[in-house]
C-alpha cells in the first residue's frame, strides 16, 4: 500500500471514529437529560390533571419552551432566579386560548412544564429517568406516594384536575414531596404554606376560586422564613406546595 493510500485509510478511520465518538455523547446527554437534551419533553412522562389533549399538550409545549429560554439566559449570566420573578412564568398563560378549557389548569401545568426546563438548562434539575427523585416526582412524573402526587394523580386532585376530598393531604406532612432539607425548615414551610391557604381558601368560598398566584403571599412563600434555615427557593418551593393543598382545603370547608 503506497503512502497516498494509508494516509486516505488513517483519515477515513479518524473521521469515523469521530462520528460515533460524537453519537455517544449525544446519546448520553440525552439519556442522562443534560442541558439541550429533549428527553424532559416527553409529555407522556407528566401528570395528568385532566382537561383536552390540546389544552395539556399546549401547556406543557410552552411552558418547557419558556422555561428553557429563560434558563439559557440566567446561565449566560451565571446567576439563577427565582421562578415567581420571572414574568412568564406568573402569567403562564403563552399560547393560551379560553377555548381550550380552564385557564387555572393550563397555567399548572405550564409552570410545571417551565420549571423543568428551566431546571434543565441550568442543570439543577436533579432529575432521575424524567422525574425528580428522592421524594419528589417519580420515575414517572408525577408526584410519588410519598410526596403528594401520586401514580395516580392523587394527592387532592382527581382525573378530572378536580379537588378530591378522599385523597387530600391536609396536614399529613409525610405525604408531601421531600426535596432535602431538614426536618425543621420543611415542616415550618408546609406549615406555614397550608395555614395561609386555608386561611385564603375560606375567605374565598362565596366568591369562588382565584388563581393562586393572585396571593402575595404565595407568590412571595416567605412566611416564617430565616436564612439559616437554609436555601430559600427550597423553602419556597415546600411553602407553595402547603399552601396549594391549603388554598383547596379551605375552598372545600376542611
Amino acid at each position: 500500500m503506497t503512502r497516498k493510500q494509508l494516509f486516505g485509510a488513517f483519515l477515513t478511520g479518524a473521521m469515523a471514529f469521530g462520528v460515533v465518538a460524537i453519537s455517544s455523547v449525544a446519546g448520553y446527554s440525552q439519556r442522562n437529560g443534560y442541558p439541550g437534551s429533549n428527553n424532559n419533553r416527553n409529555y407522556d412522562s407528566y401528570p395528568n390533571w385532566g382537561g383536552s389533549f390540546d389544552l395539556r399538550q399546549t401547556a406543557l409545549n410552552a411552558g418547557y419552551n419558556e422555561g428553557t429560554s429563560a434558563g439559557q439566559k440566567d446561565r449566560n449570566r451565571g446567576r439563577r432566579s427565582n421562578y415567581n420573578d420571572i414574568n412568564e412564568y406568573r402569567s403562564a398563560s403563552k399560547d393560551y386560548n379560553s377555548r381550550m378549557g380552564d385557564r387555572g389548569l393550563y397555567q399548572r401545568y405550564f409552570r410545571l412544564a417551565f420549571e423543568r426546563g428551566y431546571d434543565t438548562e441550568m442543570g439543577t434539575a436533579g432529575y432521575n429517568n424524567g422525574g425528580y427523585n428522592n421524594g419528589g416526582y417519580n420515575n414517572n412524573g408525577g408526584y410519588n406516594n410519598n410526596g403528594g402526587y401520586n401514580n395516580n394523580n392523587g394527592g387532592g386532585w382527581n382525573n378530572n384536575g378536580n379537588w378530591d376530598r378522599n385523597n387530600r393531604l391536609g396536614r399529613d406532612w409525610n405525604r408531601y414531596g421531600n426535596w432535602g432539607g431538614s426536618a425543621n425548615f420543611r415542616q415550618t414551610a408546609l406549615n406555614a404554606g397550608y395555614n395561609q391557604g386555608v386561611k385564603e381558601g375560606r375567605n374565598d368560598r362565596r366568591r369562588g376560586p382565584r388563581q393562586l398566584n393572585d396571593f402575595n403571599s404565595y407568590r412571595n412563600a416567605d412566611t416564617d422564613y430565616n436564612s439559616r434555615m437554609g436555601d430559600r427557593n427550597l423553602y419556597q418551593r415546600y411553602y407553595r406546595q402547603g399552601f396549594e393543598n391549603g388554598y383547596y382545603d379551605g375552598l372545600n370547608g376542611y
